[in-house]
């Protein structure tokens, strides 16, 4: 049996370009990249050409870009960095009601530390109102956090405008944007929104897990979350993972090479699946707008449980998932889908496609038939 991997918005795997040039860097450039001989100075050019190649699809200067250990650490150095940083200047933190785990805990913390901590509402598109978030904001406003796609319904925020309006109505708040659902697949041009701090992951765009990376604006200030030795211009301590670095580069690479030919098949593909989903089965509800992200489809089937119809899906070698695989562990509903106001039919039944740019027709084409088969099956037996 062929596995259909839909569960790429969790993780995908790596491009053998990938783990090529990591194999080379594991075998060859070894070398502690802070040490002063050859071997450590191959290990650092391995770095720097990373942070070169992010830093040009960025539209910034490499030496704005810090690697880290994934999304959730530079998450949460952009925000407790910041705020523990710029405290004596505004306690009054924006966020969304809907952000990844990696944004909404530090924020909770915070809040929990005499931060002021309030959250845009969301819409049944998965969208933030813009005018919402000028009225809430505030002279003592420092930080705004906005997720740029959302990682379950994969709705698309505005955060091109953001920028304007925090100037006019709070000047000194920065922006920080959380990418990592859309990097590899959208543009993100922070220099060009005017965004303070953007985090990046590798392992959603094909490359190596435990390698993120954070877009630090010249003249932001943050103070370190990680004490040690002073490395990455004193604000990221640690060894750097060299091996992972240098494939995060050749990933991000690659997701850029062929961007928009990518984004418009995708486009077509959830076209495609979502059309064929409603034509052939009954009592379903699309859960976001139809201009999110294209790699993205999340799909309620009322009269069903997300749980069994995943593992049924499995059993059948597909494998999807019903949210954030972050929380997909955990027993409480989504945050996205209960930010939205969806009901709780269409919470408990919700199953998330997530599809790469190696995703094809044919494979949707076994899930649907396996979906119909399936659904019509657990209908039979489980209470409405």
């Amino acid at each position: 049996m062929k596995e259909i991997y839909l569960d790429n918005a969790a993780t995908t795997k790596t491009y053998d370009e990938v783990n090529k040039i990591m194999s080379e860097v594991l075998m060859c450039d070894y070398a502690n990249p802070s040490s002063l001989h050859r071997g450590g100075i191959a290990a650092e050019k391995r770095v720097k050409a990373a942070a070169q190649i992010i830093a040009d699809i960025l539209g910034c200067s490499p030496d704005e870009i810090y690697f880290t250990s994934g999304g959730t650490e530079s998450d949460n150095l952009a925000i407790l960095g910041f705020a523990k940083a710029n405290a004596k200047r505004g306690k009054h933190l924006i966020t969304t009601g809907f952000e990844h785990p990696a944004v909404a805990e530090p924020m909770k913390q915070l809040a929990e530390n005499g931060f002021e901590l309030e959250h845009l509402s969301v819409d049944l598109q998965g969208s933030i109102s813009l005018a919402e978030l000028e009225d809430k904001l505030r002279p003592d406003t420092i930080l705004v956090s906005v997720m740029q796609v959302n990682n379950e319904v994969g709705s698309i925020q505005p955060v091109d405008k953001i920028k304007q309006i925090l100037k006019k109505k709070s000047p000194c708040a920065v922006l920080h944007i959380d990418a990592v659902q859309a990097f590899g697949k959208a543009e993100v041009l922070p220099a060009k929104w005017g965004a303070d701090m953007v985090s990046l992951s590798s392992h959603k765009l094909h490359g190596p897990k435990g390698v993120g990376a954070l877009y630090v604006k010249k003249g932001t200030i943050i103070t370190p979350i990680l004490y040690g030795g002073g490395h990455q211009r004193g604000l990221r301590a640690g060894t750097e993972n060299v091996a992972g670095i240098a494939g995060f580069g050749e990933a991000a690479r690659l997701s850029y090479k062929d961007l928009k030919e990518n984004y418009q098949n995708a486009a077509r593909l959830k076209q495609w699946l979502w059309r064929e989903i409603e034509k052939s089965i009954p009592d379903v509800v699309l859960n976001g707008g139809p201009d999110s992200l294209p790699y993205i489809l999340n799909v309620s089937f009322l009269g069903t449980r997300s749980e069994i119809l995943l593992h049924a899906m499995e059993s059948r070698g597909v494998l999807l998932s019903s949210g954030s695989a972050c929380s997909s562990r955990k027993p409480s509903p989504s945050r996205t889908l209960t930010a939205m106001g969806t009901t709780a039919g269409q919470i408990d039944s919700a199953i998330r496609f997530s599809m790469s740019h190696q995703t094809t027709q044919a494979e949707l084409e076994i899930c649907l038939q396996a979906l119909a088969d399936e659904v019509a099956s657990i209908r039979r037996y489980v209470r409405r």
